[in-house]
């Protein structure tokens, strides 16, 4: 059984820091391209950054880009983000998900999900 849990969420003011992190098991986890997503209330999901099997190659939307890092530690199953100089319109669940394939960004299909965790930060 595939398991993605994330951790890390919570409450924080503008200009924070905050590090989610994805424990999976169930799977060959250095076989998997990762991904953090973010969801509003009322609103699609959204991509925020994949990072590929092995760590080598990342990919941030725009919105995000030099204030979140994304990284993975193949030994432990885990893939993180790391999410500084957090804004009120970060606020969300945000999630990870495993695609089976080298590479992962927006657009494309994940294979596991995760349950999310709660990212809220105020003004």
């Amino acid at each position: 059984q595939v398991q993605l849990i994330e951790s890390g969420g919570g409450l924080v003011q503008a200009g924070g820091s905050l590090r989610l992190s994805c424990a999976a098991s169930g799977l060959s986890f250095s076989n998997y391209a990762m991904a953090w997503f973010r969801q509003v209330p009322g609103k699609e999901r959204k991509f925020v950054s994949s990072i590929n099997w092995s760590g080598t190659n990342t990919y941030y939307v725009d919105s995000v880009k030099g204030r979140f890092t994304i990284s993975r530690d193949n030994a432990k199953n885990t893939v993180y983000l790391q999410m500084n100089n957090l804004k009120p319109e970060d606020t969300a669940v945000y999630y990870c998900a495993a695609r089976s394939k080298v590479l992962a960004g927006p657009g494309m299909e994940y294979d596991y999900w995760g349950q999310g965790t709660q990212v809220t930060v105020s003004s």
